[in-house]
């Protein structure tokens, strides 16, 4: 039976119900993306031991992504295949996030014989099993649409999730500066990061209540019985089929690879760039603590401003996300991610020359959400039309191989060149952090040709 005919259109309401738990997930990331710099330069982080750290991000998702993905499709459950993996990555990496910004307090309770980098070391470690946790949740979410949404309405539904990134990362980047503006009321990291947990848990328990997948039980399932083959595939033999997909296949991953170096030299770098090179904080790590107690209203106005910048690049993704969706459905999906790409180029390299004006960089950050906004929906719209139906989990699962094996790049080479590339100012010390937005155009734009050559499967 055709799986069409068994899926019902979804309707407004469908829709926000099935992208308000991915909003809750992008709450938690976003907290992730704007505040693991500041909280770990301050246990000692250095620009090389933070690009190091973040590996936790390309490691959990390329090993974990893919095996959670396969797994779901092979889940018989009550509950359905996606929705156990849903909640318990939210739950877990919950508590993770609430614990994080006080590594250096648990730190402290081992007593003051540990060495002084314990309290970096167990951030590190909540780190990793936050990015674990997310992946568990975001592999299997993106796999869901094409159980229960209509192939015609992929591109929709994926425009309906870049429009909960927005939204998401909007509430979460200006809470903060909202309450400091409004009410003098200064955030701590904790209390952003305890936001963030709850945001997280409370969405996608509400995502899972109701959205409905049949349950799994019945081997009926989509056609599907005991003996499906699907059920008995190792995970190089996924891979294999995944790339006999359609040669169409390789050019979306490799341009998802170059995608993925450029917003990753943006998104890991940024609250640092804005602290070190727009407002011109020193390296904290090489400073006495009477000295870093100086700079820390300063480095709390520079997290501020990075939080407003990420508001705005999301607040961007947010209000454009369903238009781009409904401009890809006309004009097709590969012009309009060329064009969003060349202008997240754009606003790359006015960031990284004009480094110093916070108003141009801001303009800048608001351009790239153009981008943003394409690079959340119309990837992933274009790969679901090779997809296999009871093969969802597996092939979104090994997609993500391109988006977090790029960021190995950015947490080794660009880190290190940052690190390699000192600013002296006395006996002060800082680092050219506008160097990743050049890296980042140059591949943003590498990634725009490819696109320009991939041949779109017409629905």
């Amino acid at each position: 039976m055709n799986e069409n005919t068994e899926l019902k259109r979804f309707t407004t309401i469908n829709f926000l119900n099935l992208a308000l738990g991915f909003l809750g997930l992008q709450f938690a990331w976003q907290m992730r993306i704007i505040l693991s710099g500041p909280v770990t330069e301050n246990l000692g982080a250095t620009p090389w031991l933070y690009g190091l750290i973040w590996l936790a991000g390309p490691f959990t998702g390329m090993v974990v992504q893919p095996l959670i993905g396969a797994l779901s499709d092979k889940t018989k459950s009550r509950f359905g295949r996606r929705r156990p993996y849903l909640l318990g990555g939210a739950i877990i990496a919950s508590i993770a996030l609430w614990l994080f910004p006080n590594s250096g307090n648990i730190a402290n309770l081992f007593g003051s014989s540990v060495p002084a980098w314990t309290g970096l070391l167990i951030a590190a470690i909540f780190i990793w099993i936050i990015d674990a946790c997310i992946n568990i949740a975001q592999g299997p979410y993106r796999a869901i649409i094409p159980d229960v949404v209509p192939r015609e309405q992929h591109s929709l539904a994926n425009s309906w999730i870049s429009l909960a990134i927005g939204l998401g990362s909007v509430i979460a980047a200006a809470t903060a500066p909202f309450l400091k503006f409004a009410f003098h009321i200064q955030m701590s990291y904790t209390a952003q990061f305890i936001m963030a947990a709850l945001a997280f848990t409370l969405a996608m328990l509400w995502t899972c209540i109701t959205i409905k997948e049949k349950s799994t039980l019945d081997t009926s399932f989509r056609g599907e019985t005991e003996e499906t083959p699907q059920n008995n595939v190792s995970f190089w033999q996924s891979m294999k089929e995944f790339f006999l997909l359609s040669p169409e296949v390789g050019k979306i991953c490799t341009m998802q690879f170059f995608t993925w170096i450029g917003m990753m030299c943006m998104m890991i770098f940024f609250t640092n760039f804005a602290i070190h090179t727009v407002f011109g904080v020193p390296d904290l790590t090489k400073l006495a603590t009477d000295l870093q107690t100086q700079y820390l209203p300063a480095q709390t106005s520079a997290t501020n401003y990075s939080s407003i910048c990420f508001a705005v690049f999301n607040l961007i993704c947010f209000i454009i996300a369903v238009p781009i969706g409904v401009l890809a459905g006309k004009f097709g999906n590969k012009k309009v991610h060329i064009i969003s790409l060349i202008s997240m180029v754009i606003a790359y390299l006015i960031m990284g020359i004009f480094n110093n004006n916070q108003l141009v960089v801001g303009a800048g950050m608001a351009l790239s959400g153009i981008g943003w906004a394409s690079v959340c929906a119309l990837p992933f719209a274009m790969l679901s039309r090779y997809i296999k139906p009871g093969t969802e989990g597996s092939v979104m699962g090994i997609f993500n191989i391109f988006i977090a094996g790029p960021q190995v790049f950015v947490c080794t080479l660009v880190a290190w060149i940052i690190d390699k590339s000192v600013i002296h100012n006395g006996e002060l010390l800082n680092y050219h952090y506008e160097y990743s937005f050049y890296i980042g155009a140059a591949c943003l734009l590498i990634a725009a040709m490819i696109t320009a050559g991939i041949k779109e499967k017409e629905v």
